[in-house]
Protein backbone atom coordinates (compact mmCIF):
# COMPACT_ATOMS: atom_id res chain seq x y z
CA UNK A 1 0.00 0.00 0.00
CA UNK A 2 1.43 3.34 -1.27
CA UNK A 3 1.10 6.22 1.17
CA UNK A 4 0.85 9.63 -1.02
CA UNK A 5 1.87 13.27 0.83
CA UNK A 6 1.30 16.25 -0.98
CA UNK A 7 2.58 19.58 0.23
CA UNK A 8 2.42 23.16 -0.72
CA UNK A 9 5.76 25.35 0.10
CA UNK A 10 6.74 28.79 -0.11
CA UNK A 11 9.93 30.42 -1.26
CA UNK A 12 12.23 29.19 1.26
CA UNK A 13 10.74 25.85 1.71
CA UNK A 14 8.28 26.02 5.07
CA UNK A 15 5.33 24.24 4.57
CA UNK A 16 2.21 25.81 3.62
CA UNK A 17 -0.17 22.82 3.63
CA UNK A 18 0.75 18.96 4.02
CA UNK A 19 -1.46 16.10 3.80
CA UNK A 20 -0.88 12.47 3.50
CA UNK A 21 -3.04 9.72 2.93
CA UNK A 22 -2.68 5.92 1.51
CA UNK A 23 -3.56 4.86 -1.77
CA UNK A 24 -5.77 7.72 -2.73
CA UNK A 25 -5.27 11.56 -1.64
CA UNK A 26 -7.78 14.06 -2.07
CA UNK A 27 -6.17 17.81 -0.65
CA UNK A 28 -8.04 21.35 -0.20
CA UNK A 29 -5.46 24.13 0.51
CA UNK A 30 -7.11 27.30 1.61
CA UNK A 31 -4.81 30.18 0.56
CA UNK A 32 -3.77 32.13 -2.48
CA UNK A 33 -0.47 31.15 -4.05
CA UNK A 34 2.17 33.35 -3.88
CA UNK A 35 5.51 33.83 -6.00
CA UNK A 36 8.11 31.13 -5.15
CA UNK A 37 5.53 28.74 -3.54
CA UNK A 38 5.97 25.20 -5.06
CA UNK A 39 3.89 21.99 -5.00
CA UNK A 40 5.41 18.82 -3.77
CA UNK A 41 4.19 15.33 -4.51
CA UNK A 42 5.61 12.16 -2.99
CA UNK A 43 5.15 8.42 -2.25
CA UNK A 44 6.18 5.70 0.40
CA UNK A 45 6.81 3.33 -2.76
CA UNK A 46 10.36 4.37 -4.61
CA UNK A 47 8.15 3.63 -8.34
CA UNK A 48 4.92 3.77 -8.29
CA UNK A 49 2.06 4.47 -11.09
CA UNK A 50 0.05 7.20 -10.34
CA UNK A 51 -2.53 9.27 -11.41
CA UNK A 52 -2.08 13.50 -10.78
CA UNK A 53 -4.37 16.50 -10.92
CA UNK A 54 -2.94 18.92 -9.22
CA UNK A 55 -4.80 21.99 -10.41
CA UNK A 56 -8.82 21.91 -10.47
CA UNK A 57 -8.63 23.16 -13.96
CA UNK A 58 -5.74 20.75 -16.10
CA UNK A 59 -6.13 17.46 -16.82
CA UNK A 60 -5.33 14.39 -14.66
CA UNK A 61 -1.99 12.16 -16.04
CA UNK A 62 -1.03 8.86 -16.22
CA UNK A 63 2.12 8.99 -14.36
CA UNK A 64 5.31 6.62 -12.92
CA UNK A 65 6.65 8.59 -9.51
CA UNK A 66 9.83 7.91 -8.92
CA UNK A 67 10.94 10.11 -5.75
CA UNK A 68 10.08 13.58 -5.08
CA UNK A 69 7.95 15.69 -7.75
CA UNK A 70 8.04 19.82 -7.46
CA UNK A 71 6.36 22.05 -9.63
CA UNK A 72 6.94 25.93 -8.98
CA UNK A 73 4.00 28.04 -9.20
CA UNK A 74 4.21 29.93 -12.61
CA UNK A 75 3.34 33.43 -12.16
CA UNK A 76 4.26 36.09 -15.31
CA UNK A 77 5.75 34.54 -18.66
CA UNK A 78 6.07 31.50 -16.77
CA UNK A 79 1.61 31.30 -16.76
CA UNK A 80 1.40 32.04 -20.19
CA UNK A 81 1.57 28.20 -21.24
CA UNK A 82 -0.93 27.33 -18.92
CA UNK A 83 -4.70 27.91 -18.84
CA UNK A 84 -5.34 31.36 -17.32
CA UNK A 85 -7.54 29.72 -14.53
CA UNK A 86 -4.90 27.64 -12.85
CA UNK A 87 -3.29 27.79 -9.95
CA UNK A 88 -5.43 30.79 -9.03
CA UNK A 89 -8.02 31.80 -6.46
CA UNK A 90 -7.88 30.53 -2.66
CA UNK A 91 -9.27 27.42 -2.90
CA UNK A 92 -7.09 24.55 -4.77
CA UNK A 93 -8.06 21.17 -4.99
CA UNK A 94 -4.98 18.71 -5.09
CA UNK A 95 -5.37 15.27 -5.80
CA UNK A 96 -3.17 11.38 -6.27
CA UNK A 97 -3.71 8.15 -6.25
CA UNK A 98 -2.15 4.49 -7.30
CA UNK A 99 -3.11 3.92 -10.92
CA UNK A 100 -5.79 0.98 -11.44
CA UNK A 101 -4.25 -2.32 -12.96
CA UNK A 102 -6.19 -1.58 -16.01
CA UNK A 103 -4.95 1.59 -16.43
CA UNK A 104 -1.49 0.05 -16.45
CA UNK A 105 -1.84 -2.57 -19.12
CA UNK A 106 -4.57 -1.26 -21.24
CA UNK A 107 -2.88 0.96 -24.51
CA UNK A 108 -2.40 3.95 -24.20
CA UNK A 109 -0.56 7.23 -25.14
CA UNK A 110 2.67 6.67 -23.35
CA UNK A 111 3.73 10.21 -23.61
CA UNK A 112 1.17 12.67 -22.11
CA UNK A 113 2.06 14.11 -18.65
CA UNK A 114 0.54 17.45 -18.24
CA UNK A 115 2.64 18.13 -15.19
CA UNK A 116 5.97 18.13 -16.84
CA UNK A 117 8.10 20.97 -16.18
CA UNK A 118 11.95 22.08 -16.85
CA UNK A 119 12.94 21.24 -12.87
CA UNK A 120 11.17 17.73 -13.21
CA UNK A 121 12.72 14.59 -12.10
CA UNK A 122 10.98 12.39 -10.66
CA UNK A 123 7.45 12.48 -12.43
CA UNK A 124 7.30 10.39 -16.04
CA UNK A 125 7.27 11.13 -18.63
CA UNK A 126 9.89 14.24 -18.87
CA UNK A 127 10.88 16.32 -22.18
CA UNK A 128 14.22 18.14 -22.71
CA UNK A 129 15.63 19.73 -25.80
CA UNK A 130 18.43 21.23 -26.68
CA UNK A 131 16.71 24.69 -27.27
CA UNK A 132 13.63 26.23 -26.77
CA UNK A 133 13.01 29.61 -28.74
CA UNK A 134 14.15 32.78 -26.42
CA UNK A 135 13.84 30.48 -23.47
CA UNK A 136 10.10 31.31 -23.41
CA UNK A 137 7.53 28.91 -21.22
CA UNK A 138 5.17 28.93 -24.60
CA UNK A 139 7.77 27.48 -26.46
CA UNK A 140 8.98 24.84 -23.70
CA UNK A 141 9.97 21.23 -24.57
CA UNK A 142 6.92 20.19 -22.44
CA UNK A 143 4.27 21.65 -23.94
CA UNK A 144 4.75 19.04 -26.91
CA UNK A 145 2.90 16.28 -24.05
CA UNK A 146 0.91 18.01 -22.25
CA UNK A 147 -2.44 17.28 -24.53
CA UNK A 148 -3.00 20.29 -25.97
CA UNK A 149 -3.97 20.13 -29.83
CA UNK A 150 -4.62 23.64 -30.66
CA UNK A 151 -2.25 24.28 -33.74
CA UNK A 152 -3.46 27.37 -35.69
CA UNK A 153 -1.84 29.97 -33.62
CA UNK A 154 1.11 30.48 -31.79
CA UNK A 155 2.18 31.87 -28.21
CA UNK A 156 -0.15 31.48 -25.08
CA UNK A 157 -2.44 28.83 -23.82
CA UNK A 158 -3.94 26.85 -25.79
CA UNK A 159 -1.59 27.23 -28.58
CA UNK A 160 2.13 26.20 -26.56
CA UNK A 161 4.80 24.50 -28.90
CA UNK A 162 7.83 23.23 -28.99
CA UNK A 163 9.66 26.02 -30.81
CA UNK A 164 12.96 26.08 -31.91
CA UNK A 165 14.34 29.15 -32.23
CA UNK A 166 15.09 28.54 -36.09
CA UNK A 167 17.92 26.04 -34.98
CA UNK A 168 18.44 23.23 -37.48
CA UNK A 169 20.39 21.45 -34.76
CA UNK A 170 17.12 20.96 -32.19
CA UNK A 171 16.68 18.26 -30.82
CA UNK A 172 13.89 16.41 -28.39
CA UNK A 173 14.27 14.09 -25.62
CA UNK A 174 11.29 11.97 -24.48
CA UNK A 175 12.30 9.98 -21.09
CA UNK A 176 9.69 7.19 -20.05
CA UNK A 177 11.50 6.82 -16.82
CA UNK A 178 10.87 3.10 -17.17
CA UNK A 179 10.41 0.12 -20.35
CA UNK A 180 7.76 0.35 -22.37
CA UNK A 181 6.83 -1.07 -25.55
CA UNK A 182 5.96 1.37 -28.24
CA UNK A 183 4.52 0.66 -31.54
CA UNK A 184 3.51 3.92 -32.84
CA UNK A 185 4.45 7.61 -33.11
CA UNK A 186 1.60 10.72 -33.99
CA UNK A 187 2.67 13.36 -34.60
CA UNK A 188 1.22 17.40 -34.84
CA UNK A 189 3.05 19.96 -36.34
CA UNK A 190 2.38 23.60 -35.65
CA UNK A 191 0.07 24.95 -38.47
CA UNK A 192 0.03 28.66 -37.92
CA UNK A 193 0.54 28.93 -41.92
CA UNK A 194 1.39 31.36 -43.01
CA UNK A 195 3.38 32.75 -40.46
CA UNK A 196 4.86 28.88 -39.74
CA UNK A 197 6.74 26.77 -41.84
CA UNK A 198 7.07 22.89 -41.87
CA UNK A 199 9.07 20.01 -41.48
CA UNK A 200 9.48 17.72 -44.32
CA UNK A 201 11.04 14.78 -42.27
CA UNK A 202 12.05 14.33 -38.93
CA UNK A 203 13.86 11.04 -37.22
CA UNK A 204 13.67 9.38 -34.10
CA UNK A 205 16.26 7.58 -32.21
CA UNK A 206 14.89 5.22 -30.16
CA UNK A 207 16.85 4.06 -26.69
CA UNK A 208 17.30 0.23 -28.58
CA UNK A 209 19.61 2.36 -31.07
CA UNK A 210 17.31 2.05 -33.83
CA UNK A 211 15.51 4.84 -36.10
CA UNK A 212 12.42 5.70 -37.21
CA UNK A 213 12.07 8.30 -40.64
CA UNK A 214 8.89 10.53 -41.01
CA UNK A 215 7.73 12.39 -43.86
CA UNK A 216 5.55 15.04 -42.68
CA UNK A 217 3.10 16.80 -44.69
CA UNK A 218 2.04 20.40 -44.58
CA UNK A 219 -1.19 19.88 -42.10
CA UNK A 220 -1.99 20.10 -38.95
CA UNK A 221 -4.03 16.75 -38.22
CA UNK A 222 -2.74 13.91 -36.91
CA UNK A 223 0.52 12.28 -38.65
CA UNK A 224 0.78 8.48 -37.32
CA UNK A 225 3.93 6.93 -38.05
CA UNK A 226 3.45 2.60 -37.20
CA UNK A 227 6.08 0.25 -36.24
CA UNK A 228 7.47 -3.07 -35.26
CA UNK A 229 6.66 -3.02 -31.33
CA UNK A 230 9.90 -2.43 -29.50
CA UNK A 231 10.82 -2.14 -25.89
CA UNK A 232 12.66 1.48 -25.02
CA UNK A 233 13.19 3.81 -21.91
CA UNK A 234 13.36 7.17 -24.08
CA UNK A 235 13.26 8.09 -28.00
CA UNK A 236 15.08 11.09 -29.64
CA UNK A 237 12.99 13.52 -31.92
CA UNK A 238 15.95 15.25 -34.48
CA UNK A 239 17.29 15.54 -37.56
CA UNK A 240 13.98 17.46 -38.63
CA UNK A 241 14.44 19.26 -42.30
CA UNK A 242 12.67 22.40 -43.15
CA UNK A 243 10.52 22.73 -46.15
CA UNK A 244 11.21 25.15 -48.76
CA UNK A 245 8.92 28.18 -47.46
CA UNK A 246 9.47 31.73 -46.93
CA UNK A 247 8.38 31.39 -42.95
CA UNK A 248 11.76 30.56 -40.75
CA UNK A 249 9.20 29.32 -37.63
CA UNK A 250 8.38 25.14 -37.94
CA UNK A 251 7.37 24.34 -34.12
CA UNK A 252 6.06 20.72 -32.78
CA UNK A 253 2.54 21.37 -31.30
CA UNK A 254 2.29 17.69 -29.69
CA UNK A 255 4.28 14.32 -29.50
CA UNK A 256 1.69 10.87 -28.92
CA UNK A 257 3.53 7.75 -28.46
CA UNK A 258 0.99 4.67 -27.83
CA UNK A 259 2.03 1.14 -26.52
CA UNK A 260 1.83 -0.54 -23.20
CA UNK A 261 3.76 -1.22 -20.41
CA UNK A 262 7.25 -3.39 -20.54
Amino acid sequence: MTNYTIKVLDAQNNVRFEKTDAVELAAVFDGEYQKGDKIQLSSSSDKVYTIVKLDDCMDFSFTLLSGVFTIEIPFDEKKMSYNPKAFTGTRHYLYAREALPAEISCRKNLALNVWDCHENTALFPHTSANVETRGESVFASRNAIDGLLANTFHGEWPYSSWGINKNPQAELTLDFGRKVRADEVVIYLRADFPHDAWWTQGTITFSDGSELVMNFEKRGDAQSFKFPEKEITYLKLHSLIKADDPSPFPALTQIEVYGTEA
